[in-house]
């Protein structure tokens, strides 16, 4: 197996270390192993797209327009 090196923010190792019994190395390797399956599942799912950044932006836009005019109209 390799070891890696990784950096944490000194309050939240603290609180790491008031749970000893915790194996954060494991904890670590299961949510590397999460992140590495959703990515692989978001590259199938947009393997074929022709969706561009910019297209996405300006669908974000619109959506963010209509959100607000409907909490405007609810408030």
């Amino acid at each position: 197996m390799v070891s890696i090196t990784l950096s944490v923010p000194s309050d939240l190792k603290h609180e790491m270390d008031s749970f000893q019994e915790i194996n954060w190395s494991a904890v670590a390797r299961e949510a590397i192993k999460k992140k590495i399956l959703l990515l692989r599942q978001f590259s199938e799912f947009t393997k074929d797209s022709t969706f561009t950044e910019e297209d996405a932006l300006r669908l974000g836009r619109k959506v963010n327009k209509s959100l607000a005019k409907r909490y405007q109209r609810n408030s």
